[in-house]
């Protein structure tokens, strides 16, 4: 009898035992199933797993199939969002409560010198190096600083200025904090234009009051004193007020040129003219100048020059201009030279070479900048505005050309004007 007993709970106990792999062979089919997502088949679950597991099988797969559309829709909308975000001109950057970077579109590139992809998961200190905004990011965190203010980047030796706006908003993904989203809106080239403004009118103002100055004091002197003053002092005085009121004249000239000439509409009126003619006519109008009475003019012409549309009375301002700073800022003797030639096949040089002291190195890419002087002192005392050359370089610009000096101290100076060979007069 106890032998019987024991037979039969030992295949009880086989019995159970098998029942419990199954299930365990049916959890780990269910488990592979939600892993891979992928449906569950009544094949895949051991013949034992019983009614209770179809039922599971079937619950299991409506919720892969979900789990899979709301991946879908996930994907989706980031996908939708990604695009949004990179087609977007300012940068868009979210930062966790921890300041982890969570999202950054392709903007971000302008101020990071890694790609926007590369520093989603890193800290904000790493990614962009400012002072200035990592304290701004905890002055919104805590509520104590403007939405919007403006911020200055610097990388690898380039300055950029964003205004950045920024708020809090909840995390999105139960973790504790606040995150903080930012807009980052590229404002160096308003930055470069304010501060070519603020230059602009500092150096007309000084260059205004210096004239003016000096004319103010000898008409008081006058003024005051005009009954006891000597007519040689008179004389002298009146001369003086000429010489600076011809030129705070010439100043306001070439602030009128140059304001024309950067407007909408210049007025560039191209005709088809003879160069090697124009040039020639302003040689030797030049040659009969007081001014150019101890210096040499020389003209060479490139027989390959054809007529081509230029704007006449501009490009003679050109050479005008040109000529004008090689009579003023050469020694008596001096050999001046003109050359007009093809540079390529579409494209003219006119270039003007003096033997005089030269320009230092340091100086060259700053003398078509306006008021720039080499010798502010001496360039004034010649009657020199500082936007002659400027002007050159508009006028170049409006033709579609271009400018460029070569100098070398003790060995003279030749500026060039580079500009297309047009044919017609549009």
């Amino acid at each position: 009898m106890s032998i019987f007993i024991i037979l039969v709970l030992a295949l009880a106990l086989i019995f159970a035992w098998l029942k419990i792999l199954s299930h365990r062979r049916a959890v780990r089919a269910l488990e592979q199933a939600i892993f891979r997502k992928q449906p569950l088949l009544s094949e895949d679950l051991p013949g034992a797993a019983g009614s209770a597991w179809e039922r599971l099988r079937i619950v299991g797969n409506e919720l892969i199939a979900e789990c899979a559309q709301l991946q879908q829709q996930r994907t989706g909308q980031l996908a939708q969002l990604e695009a949004t975000l990179g087609s977007l001109q300012e940068g868009v950057l979210i930062v966790d409560a921890n300041n982890y970077v969570l999202l950054a579109n392709k903007a971000i590139q302008a101020i990071s010198p890694r790609p926007a992809h590369q520093i989603i998961g890193h800290r904000l200190e790493l990614v962009l190096h400012s002072a200035a905004f990592l304290t701004h990011v905890e002055a919104i965190r805590r509520g104590r600083s403007r939405p919007q203010q403006e911020v200055e980047f610097v990388e690898a030796g380039r300055t950029t200025w964003l205004e950045v706006t920024g708020t809090t908003i909840p995390s999105q993904n139960g973790e504790r904090g606040l995150w903080t989203i930012f807009v980052l809106h590229d404002i160096t080239k308003q930055k470069q234009l304010e501060m070519v403004r603020k230059d602009f009118v500092a150096n007309v103002s000084h260059e205004l009051r210096t004239p003016l100055c000096v004319i103010k004091g000898y008409v008081e002197t006058l003024v005051d004193g005009h009954a006891d003053i000597p007519d040689d002092d008179r004389e002298r005085f009146l001369k003086i007020i000429q010489r600076h009121t011809e030129r705070l004249n010439s100043l306001l000239e070439d602030l009128l040129v140059l304001s024309r000439l950067e407007s909408i509409n210049p007025g560039l009126k191209r005709e088809i003219i003879d160069l090697p003619a124009l040039l020639t006519a302003i040689i030797e109008d030049y040659r009969g100048r007081p001014a150019a009475a101890d210096h040499t003019l020389e003209w060479v012409n490139d027989p390959a020059l054809v007529p081509f549309g230029l704007d006449p009375l501009k490009f003679t301002q050109v050479v005008e201009n040109l000529l004008d700073n090689a009579l003023k800022y050469t020694p008596k003797g001096s050999r001046i030279q003109l050359v007009a030639r093809l540079h390529t096949a579409d494209e003219v040089v006119v270039s003007l070479r003096d033997n005089g002291p030269g320009i230092p190195a340091e100086d060259l890419p700053h003398l078509f900048e306006r008021f720039y002087r080499v010798d502010k002192g001496r360039s004034r005392e010649t009657g020199g505005t500082g936007l002659g050359l400027s002007i050159v370089k508009h006028i170049a610009q409006l033709h579609g050309g271009r400018v460029w000096v070569e100098s070398q101290l003790g060995a003279g100076t030749t500026f060039f004007v580079c500009v297309p060979l047009r044919s017609g007069v549009k």
